[in-house]
């Protein structure tokens, strides 16, 4: 059956129609209640996306990919220009990349060439995308502009293109006032009747593996440096462009590449491996398949493994001999039947392995010294199948189970960014998780190990592996991040940009996104306030839009904790960050709480050991969808086998240097004479889908154009947003009657962190800092880390010299508080005052001199100075006036 908009239609029109007819059922809204899926606009975009992959995988990779590269027309107030990278910053890519990956990683990924090879003719092309009226306004205003989005959109590496994802873009380009930077994911470039330009998508994988994406991605950022000022640009990307993003940066940091001024990172993909708690979980609230992808066999996918092999160089001497090898099927024996069908399913099961325990060794991760003898190799890793204990079963997966990489690359620090040896030193990053989404806890690990790298550390069987790692963990300070956490949200939730939390989630983009600009460039940026003309829709049957007053009301839930705020707009200030990070727990109305502690969450309670190192429940899931798809396909899959031993015997073209492309590589496959890829045409099923996306846009379009024949006009000033200490005030800071424009500055979010000293530092923690530059002993100033006060011995005799002097001026502590003064008494002489006494009760009372004739202290009452208190006898008479000095005072903040 073909793959087109027809036949998509039919496949998720029913599953739209029985989520409308389930949801407007009383007893299942409900169940729905706190939930995001009580909106009937998330409900059937959820549904309809599972659906529409469910469809999608019983069709060859080529289908999925020709489908969601079509070309969609772009709005009437959406500006798309084409352009074309050169050559020199594709070579320079090339040199970069080869440094980072080294000498031993451009042996792994099979050589330094066959990843820069392109089709004859195919160009990398990017496209800018931007509101007509903003590039207009940039124009009048001979402006080349100050924000710049460099967006890498996401498709699991194999799917998907800037087309699909324009509706996306556009919306990051109205929130934020600025251009977006999209590089094309294509293979072909072809012009057609449609288009005013002609795009070419970026290489995808499985025909263009790792490293392909990622040098496109290098190429495309080098190029945009020799226009845009670093502090300009922002990186963001969604799922496996989120997981690109991240190795990009780690190139550029390690290659002392100008960094920029921060990155949004949308349901990352960072760990290819499966190995964090999440993926083995349900996916009820995810549209992400539990198993993996999996599609119809076909010349791209999947490629032929050890077994495969095997029959296609034995099929390419038969046709070379010109007759075939004599062979013997009419008694083909059980075990070569077994040998056959594990040749076609991808993966073998040992009932009974030899020299191992698996008792012993199941939960044991592979490369630990504890691990004893293995239940597998379960690190991947060069020279060996992935195999693992399941069910007392010895599984050897044979089948290239990613398709960005192969088995043995999935834990390379490029593919997965969660092995990196330290993620520090990044510029600050906005990382958006889904928690509902499968991949939800290696999104949470990644946000903590940026911004603690020496918490977090590789396992010893990784730096093993990459020893040139352990340089690098103490190297980079900590990177300044904020997570959110959306409540149930789904993976990469603004791509169902129609709904309630897609919306607030973009709301929060734009925050962040014009922080980081202004932080970067050190001044004030404008920014359109769309308080009154984007409106979030609260209408759970409808999803109809409504004011923002009426989302404010929406329901909290009763049983849980009090929110901490509300998700800000592009010009109001973020939180402070502490211990680098802004961590958040959001509803889909909006709200923010406080994310729950590090150690309560799964993500970080795994050992350093467990990282990277692929698990039973993610394997049981991919074998049982494996096998049903292989026997259901397996005509296919030998169809495919013949093709590729006729193109064996007919020879493939070489590269030099015995250069190795991975075995799905295209550019290991090459031929003289190879079919030009045919050309793309419109797609109206993903034009509907667009217009859809954009419907909330449109609105805002038109209301903003209306909003703008209002006469009065006001700006916010630096001084407003400066007088906003950094605080966890959530209250509203500006006016927003009738205002269009907010001014943005960094409001020193960042100070307070653990690398600045300001008046809430203590004493304790600016002698640490002090100490570990080098500036001073602790020992010799310990003294600081007490009162400036002596009290006397209990003999009554003083501790303080006759002519001592007080201390410098310090911040008092005592039983491990700190006081914000102290209280300066006499010296020569002098008893302490009663408010001394106080404040020194436990630390030691001050008694008074015995009476020269010896007599009992009670005798003393008879003077009226005098007074028994707890058993002492105490000077009665008003206290001296004291001197009060304040904390700060002796003290040199700057450290």
């Amino acid at each position: 059956m073909p793959f087109n908009t027809i036949t998509v239609g039919g496949a998720v029109v029913p599953t739209v129609i029985h989520t409308y007819i389930s949801h407007s059922q009383y007893l299942h809204r409900n169940s729905y209640k706190h939930q995001p899926i009580e909106h009937i606009s998330y409900h059937e975009g959820l549904h309809l996306i599972r659906q529409f992959l469910l469809y999608a995988s019983h069709h060859t990779v080529e289908d999925i990919q020709r489908f969601t590269s079509q070309w969609v027309p772009n709005p009437r107030w959406v500006k798309v220009d084409d352009v074309k990278i050169p050559q020199e910053k594709t070579s320079e890519a090339a040199e970069a990349l080869q440094d980072q990956l080294g000498h031993k990683g451009i042996q792994k990924v099979g050589g330094k060439l066959w990843w820069q090879w392109r089709r004859e003719g195919n160009h990398l092309r990017a496209d800018w995308i931007e509101m007509r009226g903003d590039y207009d306004e940039r124009m009048k205003n001979n402006d080349n502009g100050k924000r710049v989005m460099f967006y890498v959109h996401g498709g699991a590496y194999f799917f998907g293109s800037v087309d699909e994802h324009r509706y996306q873009m556009q919306r990051h380009a109205r929130k934020l006032k600025a251009r977006v930077f999209a590089r094309h994911l294509g293979r072909f470039e072809e012009t057609h009747r449609y288009a005013h330009c002609a795009p070419a998508r970026y290489r995808l994988a499985p025909q263009f593996p790792f490293p392909c994406g990622l040098y496109d991605c290098l190429s495309a950022y080098l190029y945009l440096l020799t226009i845009q000022d670093p502090s300009t640009i922002i990186l963001a990307g969604d799922s496996a462009g989120g997981g690109m993003v991240v190795s990009l940066l780690v190139i550029l940091r390690d290659r002392g590449i100008a960094l920029p001024a921060g990155a949004i990172l949308i349901s990352p993909w960072v760990d290819l491996t499966h190995s964090f708690p999440s993926v083995a979980g349900d996916s009820k609230f995810d549209y992400i398949p539990a198993h993996g992808f999996l599609q119809r066999p076909s010349a791209s996918w999947p490629p032929p493994n050890i077994d495969d092999m095997e029959n296609i160089v034995m099929g390419a001497l038969e046709k070379v001999a010109g007759a075939e090898i004599p062979k013997t099927h009419h008694h083909e024996s059980k075990e070569a039947k077994e040998i056959r069908q594990e040749a076609i399913q991808g993966f073998s099961i040992d009932a009974h392995p030899t020299h191992i325990d698996p008792q012993a060794n199941e939960n044991n991760p592979a490369g630990t010294k504890d691990a004893g003898e293995r239940p597998g190799n379960t690190i991947p890793g060069s020279g060996h199948h992935l195999s693992i204990m399941i069910d007392g079963n010895l599984v050897e997966i044979k089948d290239q189970i990613q398709m960005y990489t192969t088995n043995q690359l999935i834990s390379h620090p490029l593919v997965s960014p969660v092995l990196q040896a330290t993620l520090g030193g990044l510029p600050p990053l906005l990382i958006q998780t889904g928690g509902g989404e499968m991949l939800r806890d290696e999104q949470i690990y990644l946000a903590h190990k940026a911004a603690n790298p020496s918490k977090y550390q590789p396992g010893e069987a990784y730096l093993d592996e990459y020893p040139e790692a352990r340089d690098l963990i103490s190297r980079w300070k900590g990177t300044d991040v904020q997570l959110q956490v959306w409540d149930d949200l789904c993976h990469v939730a603004p791509t169902l940009s129609f709904t309630r939390p897609a919306k607030y989630m973009y709301r929060s983009i734009a925050q962040f996104g014009a922080w980081a600009l202004a932080r970067a460039q050190r001044t004030e940026i404008d920014i359109l306030d769309d308080d009154n003309v984007s409106i979030i829709s609260t209408d759970s049957q409808s999803g109809s839009d409504a004011s923002d007053d009426a989302v404010k009301k929406a329901p909290i839930s009763k049983t849980g904790p009090s929110p901490a705020g509300r998700v800000g707009r592009a010009g109001d200030p973020l939180p402070a960050f502490r211990n680098h990070m802004i961590r958040e727990r959001v509803d889909h109305n909006g709200n923010i709480y406080h994310l729950e502690p590090p150690n309560t969450l799964p993500a970080l309670a795994m050992p350093a050991n467990e990282v990277g190192v692929i698990k039973p429940g993610p394997v049981r899931k991919w074998m049982a969808a494996k096998k049903k798809w292989d026997g259901k396909y397996a005509r296919e899959k030998r169809a495919v086998q013949k093709q590729r031993a006729k193109e064996l015997a007919r020879g493939y073209d070489v590269f030099e240097d015995d250069e190795v492309p991975p075995p799905s590589a295209l550019a290991g496959r090459r031929m003289k004479n190879m079919p030009r890829e045919e050309k793309k045409g419109r797609s109206w099923g993903m034009s509907l889908w667009s217009l859809w996306g954009s419907s909330h846009d449109e609105k805002t379009i038109e209301r903003e154009e209306k909003a703008e024949q209002e006469p009065e006009k006001t700006t916010a000033t630096a001084t407003d947003v400066a007088r906003v200490r950094v605080s966890n005030s959530t209250t509203d800071r500006y006016s927003r009657s009738r205002s269009r424009r907010r001014t943005v500055t960094d409001a020193g979010q960042t100070a307070n962190d653990d690398d600045a000293v300001d008046e809430n530092t203590t004493t304790a923690e600016i002698l640490r800092k002090k100490q570990e530059a080098g500036e001073t002993d602790i020992d010799a100033d310990r003294s600081l880390l007490s009162p400036s006060f002596t009290p006397r011995k209990r003999n009554g005799e003083s501790n303080v010299e006759a002519n001592a002097t007080l201390p410098s001026p310090i911040r008092p502590h005592e039983g491990g508080m700190a006081y914000p003064f102290k209280l300066a008494t006499p010296v020569n002489g002098g008893d302490a005052n009663l408010s001394t006494l106080t404040l020194t009760s436990t630390v030691g009372v001050i008694a008074p001199k015995e009476p020269e004739d010896g007599k009992a202290a009670e005798k003393t009452l008879e003077s009226s100075s005098k007074a028994v208190e707890n058993g002492q006898v105490i000077d009665a008479r008003r206290p001296e006036p004291v001197s009060f000095v304040t904390a700060s005072d002796g003290l040199d903040l700057k450290g």
